[in-house]
This record gives C-alpha cells, structure tokens and sequence, in this order.
C-alpha cells in the first residue's frame, strides 16, 4: 500500500510538472517494463524515487534529443537508466537503427551521462541480481548515501516523501495509511515535523486538518 501510494503521487508530480512530447510520454508510452522495473528493482534497493525521472528528455553535446527511461539526477552525477526489451523490435531493428542507437549513447557519454542499461529479463526474473547493482552503483558513486534524508528516522522520510510528492496537503488518514499507524501516532509524527521546521499546517485553525510541506524542506526534493 505504501509504494502504490508514493509512486502514483511521484508520477502524477512527473506528469504536471511535463509538457509536449515527454508529457505524451509518461502519459501513454511509461507502461510494463518501466513499471516493473520500479517496483522490484528501484523501490526494493533504493526506497525513494528522490532525484529520479521518468522519461527525461536529454540533449547531447550534438543538440540531438532522445528521451531516456529514467535520469538520477543528483549531482556530481547524470545517470541514465535504460531497460531494453529483447521483442520484436529489438529482433527486427536494421543494421542503420541499431547504429544509430549506439552512437547516441556514445554522445550521451561525452555530455557527462552515465548511462546503466537492465535487459527486461533481468528486471523480471532476476530482480535481486539488479537491485544489487543499484546499490553497488549509488555505493561507489555516492559514498554509499543513496538519498539526502538519511538523518531522520523512517517514518518521519516516507511522511516527507509522501507530502513532497502528493499533489495536494496530507492530514491524518495519510499517514495512518502509509505507516500503518493510529491517528494518535500520526498526528503526534505530524507535530514533530512541523515543530522541526519540515511541515506547515495548510488547513485549520484551533485543529490542523492537513499539512503541506515547508520550504526548507522542499529543497531536499529538489
């Protein structure tokens, strides 16, 4: 229940924030593979869609355009993550395509672009051989901090995920449904963050209804 919730309101955030071609995109085209791939891969070995984006419109040093799976955007680093289907397409691509796509790559790579490719295969049916190398790649690239939120506890992160990524303020119900909680333990969550500077009452007066997340804290999603 907690991922479904977080990864519609992380794709409804890529969507409004999207326009033209990649909003066509993430509408129509982000399906099977790509899904899969964050639910037994990214989401299993990461735990957040921080700094991730789903069909990313790329422009290489040659002001070519190709629209990549998903982006971890989070410097020093750009990384591409590709998944490629071995179906009919990849069967039947001529000699020209098949160039093509690698010389793009290779453009990519002189605009700084790491670029990580998963066969769909591999995503289905051996998830934990790929998770591991998510791991292994943020660990060596990173210094083994997969995100920016590491010194809070559990709960309070995916309460910050979740009201970063919804597309309107949180209440109480919220949290209960994300952590599993009851709505003493929720709200008491809720007024620590706002206490902290994370979260600002959005609704209510003498009883906040709902909660928005703070500037402060917004940075940390950007």
């Amino acid at each position: 229940m907690m991922y479904e919730t977080i990864v519609r309101a992380w794709l409804e955030r890529q969507i409004s924030a999207s326009a033209g071609e990649r909003r066509r995109r993430l509408l129509e085209r982000h399906d099977f593979a790509e899904k899969l791939f964050l639910k037994k891969v990214w989401w299993p070995a990461v735990g957040h869609f921080e700094h991730l984006h789903a069909e990313y419109e790329a422009t290489d040093f040659l002001d070519g355009i190709r629209f990549l799976d998903f982006a971890y955007l989070r410097p020093p680093h750009k990384i591409a993550l590709e998944i490629d289907g071995f179906g009919p397409h990849a069967r039947d691509a001529d000699r020209r395509t098949f160039a093509d796509g690698l010389m793009r790559q290779n453009h990519l790579i002189l605009d700084g672009w790491k670029v990580i490719r998963f066969s769909l295969d591999d995503v289905k049916d051996k998830p934990r051989q790929c998770q591991q190398f998510i791991q292994q790649m943020l660990g060596r690239w990173y210094g083994g901090q997969s995100g920016t939120l590491d010194d809070l506890p559990l709960k309070e992160r995916e309460i910050l995920r979740l009201a970063a990524y919804s597309p309107d303020s949180i209440g109480v119900s919220d949290v209960c449904a994300l952590a599993g909680i009851k709505d003493r333990h929720a709200r008491a969550l809720l007024k620590q963050l706002c206490a902290q500077g994370m979260l600002l009452p959005d609704k209510g007066v003498q009883r906040v209804h709902s909660y928005r997340l703070s500037p402060v804290a917004a940075k940390l999603f950007s």
